[in-house]
């Protein structure tokens, strides 16, 4: 009879490496849907569930965490912070292996789909896609990649007309609603859907508080304590504000009767005529949609204080009204208020350069300033600037003019979006050939990477070209809301107003020989002495 003898298995048929070694690689998943409602709630719970118990029951994985986002489309990646997260990980170092369901979850976008993937087999990582069964190691990954994404991309187009056409059918017929669960200050109205939302007047005083106490120059994080101070509740009913409510608060349209509606650029913002592809609507703006709760030129003017506040970065200062906009001309720290004699009958408040006494900083000789002396000032440049108001507002007026002319940018756009349309078809005619044709994958790889480029190159050109219509657009909205204050201020000012220093003031540099030289929002600087 024949002996037989068995050789044990040496390799693991799914590490694929030795029996005897397990080689850990520092796995992470991610999942998402596109919406919050119900179901996909449930399909976002489950996949969180199954990729944490999946990756933590085998032996070679290190469970790195779980990216997800919830109610993000993934047709673009500006707004899905976990996935970018988890792709800054992964090319620092941090991620060995990507996994998810299907290629829809990576992207929708084949280009983007495939050049990410490339970067991140550049650099070593595996991304492995279940419901497809592909990997961006196996030698026709990329191929498979990118029929898949093609695939996903047309399916997604499809979506979102049907989406689209849903949507712009309420527009037509004057119908937007909003999330009153988490929208401050305005309720859903009891009979008329056409109208949409009414005021709630309750709420709608915590919106006023929040734009006033900007305006005088608290941050963000002073207003969020102030309410919690108050014992004033979050929009969803928490007792903890947050920076991110505060700012939202303060950028959104709809608290100046306005509504944006499908938020992208708009072709003549000034008339506020759509933008229109083959007689679809794709983006509007209605102005006096419902009533504001906050004035429309108060609403621009906290606008352009926001952009102030950027500008200047960490070194803003917001402890009271003249602190935020107080310079030093020594070494533009701002002034702050200081209290002498404190514990004495001789106490004062006074404003000096917050940086004048701190250590490894030189010594500024700019002056300590009452608050009288700052006041006096200001009356005197103000009734200075107000001497030639009506040239001033003609030169408001010239400038809104030269911002309105976004023809030539808009022009620039669609050129653009016309050679990207014609890379996109290059491409995919080059998918087609390389399934269907013997081609080399080179070669393939090679051409790819070239229209996978220029796109990239072209999309972030237009993004830029956006940007510039959004800035123009917020200018001369800037500009209107300028000139419309201008006219309802008075000639002459006898005593301080702190709406006035707050709304014409941009900022005040302290010169060394006590004068300050006011910066109007304008941009017109007259100094007092």
């Amino acid at each position: 009879m024949a002996k037989i003898t068995i050789i044990p298995q040496k390799i693991n048929p799914i590490t694929h490496l030795p029996n005897n070694t397990i080689k850990k690689i520092r796995v992470a998943a991610y999942a998402r849907v596109s919406t919050k409602q119900e179901d996909q709630a449930n399909s976002y719970e489950a996949q969180i569930k199954y990729y944490t118990e999946l990756i933590n029951s085998r032996p070679d994985y290190i469970f790195v965490g779980m990216y997800a986002d919830k109610g993000i489309t993934g047709t673009s990646r500006k707004h899905r912070v976990e996935f970018n997260r988890m792709i800054d990980d992964a090319l620092n170092g941090k991620i060995d292996k990507i996994i998810l369901k299907s290629v829809t979850r990576f992207a929708r976008n084949t280009l983007d789909t495939v050049g990410l993937a490339r970067q991140l087999k550049e650099k070593g990582v595996e991304i492995f896609f279940e419901e497809n069964n592909i990997s961006n190691f196996d030698p026709n990954g990329e191929l498979n990649l990118t029929i898949n994404a093609s695939i996903a991309q047309e399916e997604s187009r499809n979506i979102s007309q049907n989406v689209k056409w849903g949507k712009h059918k309420r527009y037509k017929e004057g119908i937007t609603s909003l999330a009153y669960s988490r929208f401050l200050g305005y309720e859903k109205h009891p009979s008329d859907p056409k109208i949409g939302f009414t005021i709630n007047e309750e709420q709608a005083k915590v919106v006023r508080l929040i734009y006033k106490e900007y305006m005088k120059g608290k941050s963000t994080s002073a207003i969020a304590k102030l309410l919690e101070e108050k014992n004033i509740k979050t929009p969803t009913g928490k007792e903890k504000w947050s920076i991110v409510t505060i700012e939202s608060i303060l950028s959104n349209e709809k608290y100046k009767g306005d509504a944006r509606i499908v938020k992208t650029y708009v072709k003549d913002f000034l008339s506020h005529k759509p933008v229109t592809n083959n007689g679809e609507v794709e983006s509007f703006y209605v102005e006096n949609h419902h009533e504001p709760i906050i004035n429309p030129d108060e609403w621009e003017i906290v606008q352009a204080e926001k952009r102030r506040r950027k500008e200047i970065g960490s070194s803003y200062s917001s402890s009271n009204l003249f602190s935020s906009k107080l310079i030093c001309s020594d070494c533009n720290s701002f002034y702050g208020q200081k209290v002498w004699h404190s514990t004495s009958k001789y106490k004062k408040h006074v404003y000096q350069c917050n940086s004048k006494f701190s250590k490894n900083h030189k010594k500024c000789e700019t002056p300590t300033l009452s608050e009288d002396e700052i006041k006096e000032k200001f009356l005197k440049a103000y009734n200075e600037f107000m001497l030639n108001r009506e040239k001033i507002i003609e030169d408001a007026k010239l400038i809104k003019e030269t911002l309105c002319n976004i023809i030539p940018i808009e022009n620039e756009i669609q050129e653009l979006k016309d050679k990207d349309d014609e890379i996109i078809v290059l491409a995919e005619n080059l998918v087609s050939r390389n399934a269907t044709e013997v081609m080399s994958q080179d070669e393939f790889r090679k051409k790819y990477k070239i229209y996978d480029d220029k796109h990239q190159e072209i999309n972030k050109k237009i993004e830029e070209l956006e940007i510039e219509i959004s800035n123009r657009k917020a200018k001369v909205k800037y500009m209107d809301s300028f000139i419309n204050d201008l006219i309802s201020r008075p000639l002459v000012l006898e005593e301080f107003d702190e709406d006035v220093w707050c709304y014409l003031i941009d900022k005040a540099i302290v010169n060394k020989d006590s004068s300050i030289k006011f910066t109007f929002r304008n941009d017109k600087e007259i100094i007092a002495k």
